[in-house]
Parts: C-alpha cells; structure tokens; sequence
C-alpha cells in the first residue's frame, strides 16, 4: 500500500511537471503570436500585402530559377548554376520551351530584363553580362561590369542592379527578398521599400521537399498580371495581392461573439498560419 501510495504520489508530481512546462510554452507561443500581431498593427494599411492565387502554371522543376520576365504571351527564364545555366523563351499555359540558349559551362548566370527588342542576362561571378536578340534569344554583344550580379530590371533607360531577383512595375521594383518567402517594394528614387509582400505556403510541403527558395518575379504589363515562381518549383502562380486592412488586424485584437479572444487562438499557430488566418478573413468580409 504504502508503495503504491508512494507510485501514485510521484506519478502526480510528473503530471504537474508536464502539465507545467505545456503551459510555459503556451504562455510563449502566446507572447510571440501577440507580437508579431501588434507588429503587423504598426504598418500602414497600404504597407503589407498577402495574395490569392488567380491561375497555377506548369514550370520546370529543374530549372534553378534566376530571372523571369513576360511579354506578349511569352515567358522568358533565366536559370543558373554551373554546367546549367541558361536563357529560356517559354509558353506560359503549357510550360513548353520554344527556344533555349545554353551558357558556357563556366558561367553561372543571373537574372534578366526585357529592353525593347532585346533581352539582358548577367552572370554572377564571371563579371559579364550578355544582350540577345528577344525573339530568336541570338547573342548580340556582351558588356562587363565590376561587381558580382544578382538581378536587373529595366525603366526606360535607368538600370538597377544589386538585389535578387527584380521588376519594374507600375513606378516600383519588386525585389526578391534571398532565403525568404518575401518580396520588398522600392522606390527607386530613394530605395526606401514603402511595402512587403508575404508569399509564404504557396507550395505544399510535399513540393518544398524539392524545391529551393522564392526567386522569379514578372509581370504582364498589358493585362495587369503578376507571375511568381522559384528555383526548381513545379508552377509559376500568378497572382493577386490582398493588402491587409487596418480593421483585420484590429479584428484580431478583439473578443469575437462568442467570446473567445482571437490572439489566444492564434497561440498556438506559425507566422504562417498568422498571415492565412488574415488572409482568409480578409477575404471572407470583402
């Protein structure tokens, strides 16, 4: 008896133990959760921007994604990596390549602009960039510059290098953030980003296993439309951005009808699921 007292005792103990590590982390994932809400509150409404997919795309998943631009129907692809390097002309619904222009093995190549009738490619190391003629991808001429290339983009005449993954749009250069799920929008003038774009989850976790990071933004100038992708990615997503409203975010902050607080819902959920949970709801009261 005495023994089994002793058992229950100890059995309680370790109980408690869990159960008060369990709520330690809750309290911690509650606090980061409730930061990263009262951070988003800081920004301008105009100043994050989450998105919907409008239309999915097949893309070559051994392509290591560098540059994207599009034109006419057309999407032209920049891919990198030694031995792999190439400048694509592809057919955006069907993903076919309708002309592919190979690197010399040792050149690792970068990103890529349309300019007029003619196409941009830099390298990134080798300290050379390359002019084609868009339609037949023919080299024209070469260029050399000094520094490493990661990306160009191109606004009547003004050239604007020195970040990942560029587009010039409506006025602003869309930039890959590397390594992350973000795209940061610049002013050119200044250089000041006036907002950030969150694509993460736009794969599945079975299609990340295989696929390296965002990288690969280009725009439909004629039509208003926005294309992403990424290094070795199996689609090229077109998409809508949804900016996040002053009154979602307040929204999070206050006890829903049935009285539940929403931050304490969230506690338990990734910045991921932060951002879709907006999303979503942002969505659902338009």
């Amino acid at each position: 008896m005495v023994l089994l007292r002793w058992s229950g005792m100890f059995h309680g103990v370790a109980v408690m133990r869990r159960t008060a590590l369990f709520i330690f982390i809750g309290i911690l994932l509650c606090a980061v959760t409730l930061s990263y809400v009262s951070q988003m509150r800081t920004h301008d409404a105009a100043s994050l921007y989450t998105y919907v997919i409008v239309n999915t795309y097949p893309h070559d998943r051994t392509a290591f994604t560098e540059g994207l631009a599009f034109e006419n129907g057309i999407l032209y692809e920049g891919t990198g990596l030694y031995g792999n390097s190439s400048l694509r002309k592809i057919e955006l619904n069907t993903g076919r390549i309708l002309a592919d222009h190979e690197l010399d093995s040792e050149m690792f190549g970068e990103g890529i602009t349309l300019c007029g009738d003619e196409l941009i490619q830099i390298t990134w190391k080798n300290h050379v960039g390359f002019v084609y003629d868009k339609d037949t991808l023919d080299l024209i001429r070469e260029f050399s510059y000094s520094t490493e290339g990661w990306g160009i983009t191109y606004d009547n005449g003004k050239p604007v290098s020195n970040l990942n993954e560029l587009e010039h749009i409506r006025g602003q250069i869309y930039a890959n953030v590397w390594l992350t799920d973000r795209i940061a929008r610049i002013l050119p003038e200044t250089g000041e980003v006036v907002a950030w774009v969150d694509l993460e989850e736009l794969l599945t976790p079975e299609e990340q296993k295989e696929a390296d990071v965002l990288n690969g933004i280009a725009y439909d100038a004629t039509d208003d439309r926005l294309f992403v992708t990424g290094k070795l990615w199996p689609n090229v997503f077109e998409i809508d951005l949804v900016p996040f409203r002053s009154e979602d975010l307040a929204a999070l902050s206050r006890p829903s009808d049935y009285g539940v607080y929403p931050p304490l819902m969230l506690c338990a959920f990734s910045h991921g699921s932060v951002v879709r949970l907006i999303r979503t709801f942002r969505m659902m009261t338009e």
